[in-house]
């Protein structure tokens, strides 16, 4: 690592982001679905940059309502969040 850089496997950044993202999607609390929600922000984000295609067939169940759960009615709106908070600290990020 130098120069707040590092050389990550793509490959296994896009296991860990897909793995990342399906935990988070399957987690419908507030509370627990608002807790690591900065960090999975930061890794799509990361794994966009460096080229890697995130898996959101999870999310997209739940934005077209296939996927409802009791603790959370708004279950869909989530996906839409971590891609906004995703594409504001693209702009943060230098390339």
């Amino acid at each position: 690592m130098g120069a707040d850089e590092c050389q990550i496997d793509p490959i296994a950044l896009a296991v860990f982001v897909d793995a990342l993202l399906a935990r988070h999607g399957e987690s419908r609390h507030a509370v627990m679905a608002t807790l690591p929600e900065g960090f999975v922000a930061t890794m799509l984000t990361l794994a966009e940059t460096a080229g890697v295609e995130v898996n959101w067939p999870g999310a997209e169940r739940a934005e077209s309502g296939t996927l409802e759960t009791t603790s959370d009615p708004h279950a869909g709106e989530w996906t839409a969040a971590l891609r906004q908070k995703s594409r504001e600290l693209a702009r943060h990020m230098t390339t």
